[in-house]
């Protein structure tokens, strides 16, 4: 099982190492200070000491390796320290000098670790340098490297185009792009080579922008099209296209770590993560500002409340693993608890700095960034950002409108429950004050009596203990299980009965008085049903039902849906009793016999009913009931003209509440979507923190050694903006995100825009401009095109931050337009360019690469004519589910029928399994979800070869095209013409059909089109 790194060890060994250190010194410290005082010549630096730190030490501490952070080439570093001791050179104390115990024989740690190790007369000579002042001289004290010296920080200004180089033919320069390649291909004495033909470029275009093949009609049309603009044309059609977003989306996905499980040891399914990749899909293809696409996904629910698309779009802060056992199964004051909360921060920062920035700012984890300039304090201050968000399941409108008209109910009970002034501003209108008088005269007219059932007995399926009260009542106790169903048998008193009445009331002995049983006090009546009669086979149908209160998106109707995993609940307003009545489609005749009530609880958590007290009545239908509180009876008992001030408005005020409660009602239930979120139904031991929690900076990383309280914040390399955030004392947590999100998405920071078009250029030409996408710092790669980079990130940031412009720029150009076919070119030019530039970082060609595992997937259903392009919704399990033994469940692939349905999709519809990943999308490089994969692997194994030629998927293609060739084509010629143009996109040579004839004819057909399927030309892309 895959699991993330824990950085934890490298803490571990060096705290072992510091305490045997620490053991030791102690014993040779008097030692080593007495051979100090021995009588020795002056020591010069350059002559006796320098040379022993070159010869013996600079391997690992020198200019070009600085382990455990130290390094001995530099005067004030050596001095300092690393990462384990200091001071590690005390000018005139050899004693308090930890570098001798280093080197002498017998020490605690003994350098150099391999090789021979100092001699005596060269310990005694270092010795005798500390003893006499440690002098350095300054000529030679050398000079660390400037952290903040580097090509990524520097502010983002507009490079000028280079000129057309003298000589370069006007038709290869297509645009800018061009003439910066040509420039510098011409500086090394290199020449672009010849453009691609027409098929070479419409298969290459094709699966760059969309992931599948042209078909055989479309490459012909292409190929025979003389418009010199066909090739604009054909870009334009498939951004166009809805496939576009299907091809994108997924590059990002790779980025975010996107699976559909939580990973770890509790591999348990995400069920409602789907909705993130289609938003990222739709997200392309509607061509979205990338800065809006940003801070969408790091602060939608804050920038944009209005879209709730901007909160699904949340999702990519939760795309990465989860540790549940840790941050949901255990006691929330463990430290196993809190270092789980900081790694989960951890990944956080780290998808969105990896990303959007190309900083590993994870490495300033434990201490200072050792190459960057990012300081471990700055890494703390990112923490704070994320310190009031968790990862789960959390509500979202259907549509805007929705939305909208639920927030303006929302609020509305909101100023209705909160400020008394905003009652009497509504009665100031006499419609209002008409509104409420005559619902008061419809309650004279309906008034209900109920009847308290007597019960006889009452049974907990899963072992509670159901206690009957003097007031008629049930106290759940003893046993509490995750669910449970109460069977409640009751005496009826009346001949007739209309409906029914559930009080569930509060109780002392219950957790915060109840009347729930949940640690909060909330309970989830999942399902109520009435069994009356001889017959209790089938429940008496219930019309409709009504509550005193409802938990947002938990109404009463959720109790009478038929669906389990919905209920109802009256979260916040625990503590106090709440009542709901359930009237019957039709009156029953009870003639006094029993009544057998199932409450349902099935949500789990242990969200369970407390105290319970069940009443009928036999009020004539409609009862038109309407369930009041205790207060609201006391007023209504009292004549009007009697009743105070406070009593007319407590009426008034119950009446807007009923009314905006029972519209929201009517609303579509929202949907779920995994996210980050700081508000969300408890789950277990997952509840949402009650505000952004206290982020101090660690001393090494370890959660035992908290110093001083960070604020939130950013970068200080970033040198035109601040890198403080101002967050106004108190505010929601999601304040400190959206300052995040404007942060990077401000025009003066530079890394966001080199990030996003270095990482299109590397899915276009299959290397970035800089190789490491999400590794600018110091130990990443250096721009090969560095005013190129430069030129494109200004041109997108400054113009309409379009994706789909920034495709066509590349695409057009004459450098993507390359043949990568280096038996284009005259063999001693193409040797020549090959020694110079022999990564081809110049890009004298186009580079060929590898379809990635989705493309070929979807290429071999394109071949068949199988492919599903039905878009969106849930995705599709590829593997045969059974429960597991514990959380994880048990998934086969061998049992999933590869010509079901769900194996016709795309396979960006494909549900990723994190520590299961599919074994023939594993072969060919897909990652599984477990860590941020900016670019895919390009490996070449024995395992690829076997997926393409044996997978249960590829045999079973294969078949399908061989049935296809025979519907289409008569002869076995036509057939190979066909299968060619299908799987290579050009046709068959002479010499290929008459060997491919014969293999057909010995082997079979199918066997011929799994021939070609494992052909390099099908796999790769030129």
């Amino acid at each position: 099982m895959r699991q993330r790194p824990h950085h934890a060890d490298a803490a571990l060994t060096a705290l072992v190492a510091l305490a045997t250190f620490a053991a030791a010194w102690r014993c040779r410290a008097a030692e080593l200070a007495s051979d100090s005082h021995a009588s020795v010549p002056a020591v010069d630096f350059v002559a006796d000491v320098q040379p022993i730190f070159v010869k013996a030490c600079y391997g690992c501490h020198g200019p070009e390796k600085q382990r455990s952070d130290y390094r001995l080439d530099v005067r004030s570093e050596a001095f300092d320290g690393g990462e384990l001791f200091a001071p590690n050179i005390v000018p005139g104390d050899a004693a308090a000098s930890h570098l001798l115990e280093f080197i002498v024989e017998g020490g605690a740690l003994e350098m150099p670790p391999e090789g021979p190790r100092l001699s005596a007369e060269e310990i005694a000579t270092i010795r005798a340098w500390i003893e006499q002042g440690a002098k350095w001289p300054d000529e030679v004290a050398g000079k660390a490297t400037d952290k903040a010296d580097w090509w990524a920080w520097q502010p983002l200004r507009q490079p000028e185009i280079p000129a057309s180089p003298p000589g370069a033919q006007p038709a290869r320069i297509a645009n800018a792009i061009d003439q910066f390649i040509v420039a510098k291909l011409q500086r090394q004495g290199l020449a672009q080579a010849p453009r691609a033909d027409r098929r070479t470029l419409i298969r290459r275009l094709y699966f760059d922008l969309v992931g599948l093949p042209p078909t055989p009609q479309e490459i012909a049309a292409f190929v025979a099209d003389d418009d010199p603009l066909a090739y604009e044309r054909l870009v334009d059609r498939l951004l166009a296209s809805p496939r576009y977003g299907e091809r994108w989306a997924r590059h990002w996905m790779d980025a975010a770590h996107f699976a559909e499980t939580h990973g770890h040891d509790q591999d348990r399914i995400r069920e409602h993560a789907w909705r993130y990749r289609d938003y990222l899909i739709e997200s392309f293809n509607a061509d979205k500002p990338y800065a809006h696409f940003i801070q969408e996904q790091v602060a939608g629910d804050a920038l944009f409340p209005d879209n709730p698309q901007a909160i699904v779009a949340l999702g990519f802060l939760a795309a990465g693993p989860w540790d549940e056992s840790s941050l949901r199964d255990i006691l929330d004051d463990t430290v196993d608890r809190q270092i789980a909360r900081y790694l989960d921060r951890d990944d956080m920062l780290s998808t969105v700095m990896n990303n959007v920035v190309s900083l590993t700012v994870q490495c300033a984890r434990c201490h200072d960034h050792k190459f960057d300039a990012i300081s471990q304090q700055e890494y703390y201050q990112l923490q704070a950002v994320f310190a009031g968000v968790e990862r789960a399941n959390r509500t979202v409108d259907v549509s805007a409108e929705i939305g909208e008209r639920r927030r303006h109910l929302t609020a509305r009970k909101l100023s209705l429950e909160k400020d008394p002034e905003f009652v009497a501003k509504l009665l100031s209108e006499a419609r209002s004050q008409a509104e409420v008088d005559a619902w008061e005269q419809s309650l004279a007219r309906q008034r209900v009596r109920w009847t308290t059932l007597d019960v006889t007995n009452a049974a907990s399926a899963n072992g509670a203990t159901l206690t009957k009260q003097p007031d008629g009542s049930l106290l759940s106790a003893g046993e509490r299980p995750e669910t449970d169903v109460y069977t409640i048998v009751a005496r009826n008193p009346l001949q007739r009965v209309t409906a029914l009445r559930i009080e569930v009331l509060a109780d002392d002995r219950l957790p915060q008085r109840g009347p729930g049983r949940q640690d909060n006090g909330n309970l989830h009546l999942s399902e109520l049903e009435v069994f009356a009669g001889v017959d209790q086979s089938t429940p008496v149908p219930i019309a409709g039902a009504i509550a005193d209160f409802d938990q947002a998106d938990w109404g009463i109707a959720r109790a009478i849906d038929g669906v389990p995993q919905t209920a109802w609940g009256i979260y916040p307003q625990v503590g106090a009793s709440h009542e709901a009545a359930f009237e019957f489609r039709e009156a029953f005749e009870a003639d006094g016999a029993d009544l057998k009530i199932l409450l349902k609880q099935l949500h789990g958590g242990s969200h369970l009913i407390g105290r319970v007290r069940l009443s009928v009545t036999d009020a004539a239908l409609p009862v038109g009931i309407d369930v009041l509180p205790t207060e609201v009876i006391a007023i209504l008992e009292t004549p009007p003209q009697e009743r105070s001030e406070s009593q007319r408005l407590a009426l008034a005020r119950h009446y807007f509440l009923e009314q905006a409660t029972r519209e929201l009602a009517t609303l579509p239930p929202p949907l779920l979507t995994y996210a980050a979120a700081s508000q969300f139904e408890p789950d277990g031991g997952l509840k949402p923190p009650p505000g952004p929690r206290p982020i101090h900076l660690l001393q090494r990383g370890e959660i035992g050694k908290p110093l001083e309280l960070v604020a939130p914040g950013a970068l200080a390399c970033v040198i035109e903006l601040p890198a403080a955030f101002e967050v106004p004392e108190g505010s929601d947590e999601s304040v400190r995100r959206a300052a995040l999100a404007q942060w990077l998405t401000n025009q003066k920071n530079p890394l966001t825009w080199r990030s996003i078009v270095n990482r299109a250029w590397h899915h276009h030409f299959g290397a970035g401009i800089v190789t490491t996408l999400n590794d600018f710092g110091h130990m990443g790669g250096t721009a090969s095109h560095p005013e190129l980079l430069d030129w494109l990130a200004v041109q997108f940031r400054d113009g309409n931050q379009s994706l789909k412009d920034l495709h066509r720029l590349m695409v057009t150009s004459e450098t993507y337009c390359q043949t990568s076919r280096t038996s284009a070119l005259d063999a001693k030019v193409a040797s020549q360019a090959a020694a110079i530039d022999v990564e081809n970082r110049l890009l004298w060609r186009m580079n060929r690469t590898r379809l990635d595992a989705e493309c070929v997937h979807d290429a071999l259903l394109a071949a068949t004519d199988r492919l599903d392009l039905r878009m969106g919704g849930p995705s599709d399990r590829q593997f045969a589910l059974t429960p597991g033994h514990h959380v994880t469940p048990i998934i086969d692939y061998r049992e999933f029928d590869v010509d079901s349905d769900a194996a016709r999709r795309r396979s960006v519809y494909r549900f990723l399994f994190r520590t299961l990943p599919d074994p023939f999308q594993d072969a060919l490089d897909c990652p599984s979800g477990d860590q941020i994969t900016p670019a895919r692997g390009n490996s070449v194994t024995v395992q690829q070869a076997l997926a393409l030629w044996n997978n249960a998927f590829v045999l079973r293609q294969a078949e399908h095209l061989a049935a296809r060739l025979a519907g289409d084509e008569t002869t076995t010629a036509e057939q190979i013409d066909l299968a060619v143009e299908l799987t290579l996109g050009r046709p068959a040579t002479a010499e290929e059909r008459q060997s491919l004839a014969a293999y057909a004819e010995k082997h079979g057909m199918a066997n011929m089109c799994r021939l070609l399927f494992n052909a390099n030309e099908f796999v790769f892309i030129d």
